[in-house]
Parts: C-alpha cells; structure tokens; sequence
C-alpha cells in the first residue's frame, strides 16, 4: 500500500509538471482510434481461418454417440496427442455465408452437425436453444446448458429516460448469431412429462457459427470480450417461435418491406417505431389489424380499395375499416 501511495504522488508530480511545461497539450485528444471496419474485416476472416485450420471438434462423439451424450461440441488445438485430428476447415459439415452490413462484406463460418427436422426460424423470429460462447483463444464467455429463448432482432418500445419520453430496442442478438442460427431448423416436436418438463425429439438442429467482430460487438467491449473479438458459438436449437411484435396480425417477417433483413429501416410513416413494432403502420388512426384481412386458416390478404397500388394498411390516404367493407 505504502509503495502504491509513493507511486501515485510521483505521478501527480509528473502531470502536474508536464501541464505546467507545456500548456499546448492540454488539448491532445486522446481518444483511441476506431478501427476501419473493411480492414477490420479482412483480419478477423484471417483469424477465423487459422482457427479452422489449427482446430477440430469431438466428431467422433457425433458419429458413435455414448450413451447419455449430450450433443455439445467441444473444439481442441490440433497438437501432441490430437495431432492427427481433421480440422475444422476440412470438415464436410463447414460452409460459409456472407452478410452484407453497411456495404462490406462478411464471411461467417458455420458447422452444421444436424440441421434439424422442424421449422426453420426467419431472421427476425424468436429461438429457444442451449448455447455456449468462446473466444478464438478457448476462453469461455458465456454459457446456458438449460434452453432460453432469444427474439433474434428485437422490436421498438416506447419508454421514459431522464424523465423524457424516448424510444428504446428492447430484445435482440448480435448479427452473427442471428444470422447462423437461420441456418438450422428446431425438433419436429417434443413430449410433456407428467412434471412438465419437456422431452425435445432427437433431430433438434446441433451447430456452431464462427463469424467476425463486425457482426458481434466490434469496437465495444461486452463483459469478458475484449474488442474486436471474432466469436464462436456453439448450440442445439431446440424450438422457434414465429413473432408478431406489435400484434397487429402480419408476421414480422412479413414487414421487411425491402426484402434486406435488416427489420429496423422499414418505418413506413416515419414515427420512429420500425413497422414490425408499429400497430399503425401507415400513420392515418386506423389500426394495422383493421386494414388487413384474416381468414380462418390463417391467410393474409392486403385490401387496397384506391387501386393505387399500395394495401390500405400503408397508404395514410386509405384508411377505411375492411371489417366494414
């Protein structure tokens, strides 16, 4: 403590020295450079590759399951007694996909185990799947052997900060999550015990998507990830959930007008509230649910009683009740 104390006396000394010798620099920013994220992108790729290249995973546990095995993946350096091991790159399970954020191009990994006999989620749906998240050096960051439930995008809420309305995202993962997870399909269905837990079929989805620090916290730091950190995760999709965020009868998936799933520019009256958290999408008093028509067997159909083109639940000039119709 006493050497701690000496330490930070000469430092005070020191910055009080150089303030008093040269005023010029109190103005110095000293705020550390943001990474370009082109450039950025091209490095992560880099790491992600010799990551594949020097790693395997417990294929052999996948191929002869034991009795009881749990289906996670575990990923190992290839070295002494593992030196003969496939990598990663290699595998027959490993294919690639490119997402497209703020016009560059990114490259994430997936490894398809199983993919799964169920329904496949839509970008913009919710989860429910057990995970575990590495960094590229083995270090753990996060974990959940028991499923959760994940809104893969999130939706638009109105809430109250420093006693001002504001609006604020509430839900939602990171890119690279979102957009490896599509990429596998739930149980074809489960068993209710009489303690209601749950028995998932044994064709759940089982993969793992390694993809860069532009699509996960990039600049930012986010409990044990250090910036710009590439990462793994490993999962078992169990179930998917179809959203509808604002509950005005059109799916979410369906109010990516678009087509570019990214949900959140598609703001058709320009509130502020995305379309997907929007009960009035068009702006002009009449509810989303009132302008839209749904049949019994579930079927959508968009009036547009003008004829100009645009479904009465877009155009703010036609605003006229179907149910009346």
């Amino acid at each position: 403590m006493m050497r701690l104390k000496k330490l930070f006396i000469l430092m005070m000394f020191l910055s009080i020295t150089v303030v008093s010798c040269k005023k010029d620099d109190d103005n110095v920013d000293t705020t550390p450079v943001l990474r370009d994220r082109a450039e950025q992108a091209v490095a992560d790729d880099e790491a992600l590759i010799s990551y594949l290249q020097t790693h395997f995973y417990n294929e052999k546990d996948f191929a002869n399951p034991a009795d009881g095995f749990d289906n996670e993946i575990i990923f190992d350096t290839i070295s002494g007694d593992n030196a003969d091991k496939k990598p990663l790159i290699d595998s027959d399970l490993l294919t690639t996909k490119v997402v497209t954020r703020d016009d560059i191009d990114y490259k994430i990994y997936i490894l398809k185990i199983r993919e799964g006999a169920g329904d496949q989620p839509t970008f913009v749906d919710s989860t429910f799947q057990s995970y575990k998240g590495e960094l590229l050096n083995g270090v753990k960051f996060d974990q959940a052997n028991s499923p959760v439930w994940f809104d893969l995008q999130g939706f638009i809420a109105s809430a109250v900060a420093n006693g001002r309305p504001t609006l604020q995202k509430r839900g939602g993962v990171i890119t690279g999550f979102a957009e490896g997870i599509v990429e596998f399909k739930e149980a074809s269905g489960f068993t209710l015990n009489d303690d209601n837990t749950v028995n998932w079929n044994d064709d759940y989805g089982i993969g793992a998507i390694f993809f860069p620090s532009g699509l996960g916290y990039f600049a930012s730091t986010s409990g044990t990830i250090p910036a710009y950190s590439p990462l793994i995760f490993s999962f078992q999709l169990y179930g998917v959930n179809q959203t509808d965020h604002d509950g005005d009868g059109i799916p979410s998936f369906m109010e990516d007008l678009d087509g570019d799933m990214i949900i959140f520019n598609d703001d058709t009256d320009s509130d502020g509230f995305p379309n997907h958290s929007d009960t009035d999408d068009d702006g002009d008093g009449t509810l989303t649910k009132d302008e839209i028509t749904i049949s019994e067997d579930g079927t959508i159909t968009f009036p547009d009683t003008n004829g100009n083109g645009i479904p009465n639940y877009l155009d703010k000039e036609e605003f006229e009740n179907v149910n009346d119709l």
